[in-house]
């Protein structure tokens, strides 16, 4: 649904295409057009190279407040006893026997790292990798925190790994499209219609949100209305929080384009679609927004002096692929003369919780400090300007007031157009610099 909303916004289709077609999968997306309750709407299924559907018994609603009647991927704990004891879950209406594919996917399941590898190795520009890591990680630490193990047991079925890899690369490229040609900065859903009834698991019935999709759904506004049937996934679920998604209502904005999603269902009293608007906000509203921002960061600390720098460099990659703003290690001396480090993040207060687990789990530390703090942050804008090997975007900070005060070209345009072109990256930026400043004296 998020796909079809993306590109019946006006994200080309060939975007996805081409994200999945990175990745290396057996599968290929399909779009076409469909009505439900009246509303005409984009669909695009992801399809095995046999032509079946790759979401085979558990699709999954990406995100939205409007989506409906949609299952959750196939999701479950591995074992190294192929016990079957672990969970599946199912909508209601879909609680029929699937030992075959049980034991498919215990021949077949594809573990976190192994879809992280995957991503890792395909060749899409940096942020769709990382956004794309960062979902499967937030989904992969959601389960394994819900069923009690570690989180490399977590396997995806063959068939619905296919469906989630696909969709949430494509999802990442899509949203990555938007940063790069409309400028997108924030992403705003409403309160989130979860959904009802009950989920059918191999440990008993659970009633809608599943647990993942709660765990996930954490300091996001939720409901139940309507329907009885799953709304919103873990999967969608997951690509909100690596959306960075806040909630409210409709914002002011001036709006640009507006796209339709269409879920596989048709739902009685209401349309089975994701609606996605994208626009700019108005003035008084971006004022609003740069005073908004002077909010509370949350800054965990601890002094390491016996973990390799292998083991740092891992550890930072975790907690900002978890979400941590940023994270950063200084030189210190330590007691007994030791040379040690530092190691800083930097994250929203209510990730504290769980980057602070990653760094007991993961270092040799025994103890660290947290603290919150006032982080005030410029207004930001893009423009793009044109350089002899092509076009890069400039971020610009401004004040309140909309002063200019600092501006800079984006380094993965200016990377991605040095390896292409084989130009010095430093070359590339000078340029961006130089054509920004010409636009402005010509303005």
């Amino acid at each position: 649904m998020f796909l079809a909303a993306l590109v019946d916004a006006g994200v080309p289709f060939s975007v996805l295409e081409d994200a999945v077609s990175a990745v290396g999968l057996e599968a290929r997306l399909e779009l076409r057009r469909v009505n439900r309750s009246g509303i005409d709407a984009a669909k695009v299924d992801v399809l095995t190279l046999d032509g079946g559907l790759a979401e085979s018994v558990h699709a999954h609603s990406p995100v939205g407040a409007l989506a409906g009647g949609q299952e959750q991927s196939h999701v479950h704990p591995h074992h190294d006893d192929h016990s079957h004891d672990h969970p599946h879950t199912h909508d209601a209406d879909h609680a029929h026997d699937h030992a075959d594919e049980h034991s498919h996917a215990h021949e077949h399941g594809r573990s976190l790292s192994v879809i992280q590898g995957m991503i890792r190795r395909a060749t899409l520009p940096s942020q769709v990798q990382t956004m794309a890591l960062k979902t499967f990680e937030l989904l992969g630490h959601a389960e394994a925190k819900i069923h009690n193990v570690p989180v490399e047991t977590i396997h995806f079925h063959e068939v619905g790994a296919v469906d989630a890899i696909a969709d949430i690369v494509a999802v990442s490229a899509g949203c990555d499209w938007l940063r790069s040609e409309h400028q997108v900065e924030r992403w705003i859903c409403s309160p989130l219609n979860v959904g009802g009834g009950h989920v059918h698991c191999a440990h008993g019935v659970f009633p809608v949100p599943a647990p993942a999709t709660l765990e996930l759904l954490r300091d996001l506004p939720v409901y139940s209305s309507g329907a009885k049937k799953e709304l919103v996934t873990p999967t969608g679920a997951a690509l909100l929080r690596a959306l960075e998604a806040t909630s409210s209502a409709f914002p002011a904005m001036s709006m640009n384009a507006t796209g339709y999603g269409a879920g596989s269902r048709d739902v009685p009293g209401r349309p089975n679609v994701l609606r996605l608007v994208i626009g700019e906000a108005q003035d008084s509203m971006q004022k609003n927004e740069a005073l908004a921002h002077s909010n509370a960061v949350g800054i965990i600390e601890t002094t390491i002096d016996d973990a390799t720098p292998e083991l740092i460099a891992y550890v930072a990659d975790r907690l900002l692929t978890a979400g941590a703003s940023d994270v950063y290690r200084t030189p210190v001396q330590m007691k007994k003369g030791r040379t040690g480090v530092q190691l800083t993040i930097l994250c929203a207060p209510s990730l504290a919780e769980e980057l602070r687990a990653i760094v007991f789990t993961e270092t040799t530390t025994l103890g660290l400090r947290y603290r919150e703090e006032q982080k005030f942050v410029l207004a930001r804008r893009f423009v793009s300007v044109d350089t002899e090997w092509g076009a890069v975007k400039i971020k610009i900070g401004v004040l309140e007031d909309g002063e200019v005060i600092n501006y800079a070209p984006e380094f993965e345009d200016c990377r991605s157009i040095s390896e292409r072109q084989g130009v010095p990256l430093k070359q590339v930026m000078n340029a961006a610099i130089a054509a920004y400043s010409m636009k402005e004296v010509r303005a």
